[in-house]
């Protein structure tokens, strides 16, 4: 972008005095003879860059960064007592706070304004207000300023610290100055302020929008230092990085190779510079600078274009009008479509309720949405609306839950045949007996067996009606949540609605299943014909497993009964009377205990299903209906209150918009005006 200036009280001067056309022309500024400052640089992109960089102030007063959308800037950067505040004060012909450590805390974004006004007007800005200081004053108020940020001890913060500088004669630029990088904490700095620090930078210079403004000290290896590590890390070309060298004069010998070997990737250049020495004027500064780069042995075969404080201008105005140049547009581009998506996003929200038909009308509309999407994932199996939470495919879940409490039910200790083989029964044998015909089987003992081992797994089903009802009340509320999000009033009451419901149902459930363990203990029946058939097949292994049991050579330790295993028969020949007796009752048992099994399952898994049924049809509706018509519930126009979420998120995103909106007129009206597109 090229940019003359057209002032009718300006009339340019070279500094450099060369006909040289690769060298940089500057141009300095005879004040209106009201006037009796002089002007030490001037900028001849005046006039145009003023309202480009006024623009982008609105934006950064704005806060557009909080909507994701980075500003060109150029950053400041380097080691501690590189000099970076001196040449930023040779810039801004002003003082800035000087002592031992880091003297810049806060990051400090200084706005230079060249203004043809009598006197300086300089105003710092943070927290929200404004302070007014002048040049005498300047630095103790930058303290002051800093303190109220960072506090009165040495840390840093990474709340911005503006200064505005309306001066005649300054370049028209804005820059952030950073603290200073030291690696070792003196008094009253934590022991991570390298870390600090660092972040701060990196914060700073990673945006592809940011120049970093490299302040290097020539009495340094520029390899070795921290700043230009840091650079390296985010800008490896170095095309978006432009080094100044301090303190050419201390550190002459062999500055020339340095700055024109480039071993660390300066892709904008170097300026080499020579800051104020002790009480001199700026503008006295200016002349020894330029006597020194014209009369040194060393310093004067350094190229005129990369040397003194007005090249640096020159350059940063140049550096800065390209940056705005390219960003523009791209600023323009994600403002758009972050307004877009948050017009969008804001438009979407449910509408506020107004009256009680529309509340009625909400309120039918999500107990629809909510029914349907519980029919979805609890009957047919449909993940549509949740396929990645796996939690959520309820049906699937329940199948899981309903094997596990069979398999448990299985291999429990009632459920092993092989345990103690026989020796229960022939116990409850031996006490069930009474005077009459032998060989009878007395029922008394089967009952007995029976009550011990429905009694010894009657925790199970409960336990297991129990974690289905906790698993159900999470998926229930969860989905009333996601279609109550909109209205606070609603959530509360149709959570609480669901969890009183799902309680009912639990405690139905227990009932049912307690019902159903006393009507196993009650008697033994079952017209399945898997029971004679089971019983059938041990009964017919019964005289060879008995005479095996009393075989005398040899005696077996083990004898092996098909469909229950390997048996062990050492005490069983202790009680040779009541073993066909006890086989016969242990036959009857091991076969009546798998249709008992069979019932705990299959009749809990049925009586589960219709109250899922039931609970989705008929009984979750009527449940919030009660509750939010009820005097707790304070009625169908408590659906009126917006949800604290929905309305945060509505004044964020309305926020959002305004602020957006306002930054794209902003962005708008400086692209027309200086045809930033060309």
């Amino acid at each position: 972008m090229v940019v003359t200036s057209k002032r009718s009280t300006t009339k340019a001067t070279s500094f450099n005095q060369r006909d040289d056309s690769s060298s940089v022309a500057l141009v300095h500024v005879e004040q209106p003879q009201a006037l009796s400052a002089v002007a030490p640089i001037v900028s001849s992109y005046n006039e145009k860059i003023r309202p480009v960089l006024d623009a982008l102030e609105n934006l950064r007063r704005l806060n557009v960064a909080k909507e994701g959308i980075q500003l060109p800037t150029i950053v400041v950067v380097g080691d501690q007592s590189s000099g970076k505040s001196s040449v930023l004060e040779s810039l801004a012909g002003i003082s800035l706070p000087r002592g031992q450590g880091i003297c810049t805390r806060v990051p400090l974004v200084m706005r230079l304004q060249n203004h043809p006004v009598p006197h300086p007007e300089l105003l710092l800005e943070f927290n929200g207000k404004t302070v007014f200081t002048d040049e005498a004053n300047v630095s103790d108020a930058i303290n002051l300023a800093t303190e109220e940020i960072a506090g009165s001890a040495k840390g840093i913060s990474n709340t911005p610290l503006t200064l505005v500088v309306k001066k005649n004669g300054v370049p028209d630029l804005t820059m952030v100055d950073l603290p200073g990088i030291t690696r070792v904490p003196v008094h009253g700095q934590p022991d991570n302020i390298y870390d600090q620090i660092k972040d701060i930078i990196m914060e700073y210079i990673t945006p592809e929008e940011s120049i970093i403004l490299n302040v290097l000290s020539a009495t340094v290896d520029f390899t070795t230092c921290e700043s230009i590590r840091m650079s390296q890390t985010v800008d490896r070309t170095g095309l978006r990085t432009l080094a100044v060298v301090t303190k050419a004069d201390k550190s002459p010998e062999g500055l020339l190779e340095k700055v024109t070997a480039d071993d660390v990737n300066i892709g904008l250049g170097y300026v080499c510079v020579r800051n104020r020495i002790g009480e001199e004027s700026y503008e006295e500064a200016r002349d020894e600078e330029q006597k020194l780069f014209e009369s040194h042995s060393l310093l004067s075969k350094i190229d005129k274009s990369i040397v003194g404080i007005p090249v640096l201008a020159q350059k940063l105005v140049q550096v800065q009008a390209m940056i705005i140049s390219k960003t523009l547009p791209e600023i323009i581009k994600k403002i758009n479509e972050k307004l877009a998506s948050n017009a969008t996003e804001l438009e979407n929200l449910p509408a506020n309720l107004s009256s009680v038909a529309d509340a009625m009308t909400a309120f039918m509309h999500i107990l629809g949405l909510t029914r349907d999407s519980l029919k979805k994932i609890l009957l047919t199996g449909d993940f549509e609306e949740y396929p990645e939470d796996n939690h959520m495919h309820c049906t699937a879940r329940l199948v899981e839950m309903l094997n596990l409490y069979a398999n448990d039910l299985e291999n429990c200790d009632e459920s092993d045949a092989k345990k103690n083989f026989l020796m229960e029964e022939i116990k409850v044998l031996e006490e069930a007996k009474w005077i009459g015909l032998p060989n009878f089987m007395p029922r008394t003992a089967f009952l007995t067996i029976l009550q011990r081992k429905v009694k010894g797994i009657s925790y199970m089903p409960i336990n297991f009606v129990d974690n289905v009802w906790d698993y159900l009340e999470s998926v229930v509320i969860s989905v009333l949540n996601n279609h109550s999000s909109s209205y606070y009033q609603l959530q509360v009451s149709t959570r609480r609605a669901g969890e009183k419901l799902i309680a009912k149902k639990k405690k139905n459930s227990i009932q049912h299943v307690l019902e159903a363990v006393e009507m196993e203990k009650l008697t033994d029946y079952t017209c399945n014909p898997e029971y004679l058939l089971e019983y059938g097949r041990l009964v017919a292994q019964q005289e060879s497993f008995i005479k095996e049991v009393l075989n005398t050579e040899p005696k077996p330790t083990h004898v092996k009964l098909e469909g229950v295993g390997e048996i062990d028969v050492v005490n069983l020949r202790n009680y040779p009377h009541v073993l066909s007796q006890a086989f016969d009752l242990k036959a009857r048992m091991i076969a009546y205990w798998k249709i008992v099994l069979r019932r705990l399952i299959d009749s809990i898994a049925l009586h589960l299903m219709l109250s899922i049924n039931e609970l989705i049809n008929n009984d979750l509706q009527k449940e919030i209906c009660n509750d939010l018509l009820s005097s707790n519930g304070g009625g169908i126009e408590r659906l009126l209150e917006e949800s604290p979420s929905i309305s945060g998120k509505r004044e964020k995103l309305s926020r959002s918009v305004k602020v957006l909106r306002e930054s794209k007129e902003t962005v708008t009206r400086i692209m027309d005006r200086i045809g930033i597109y060309d």
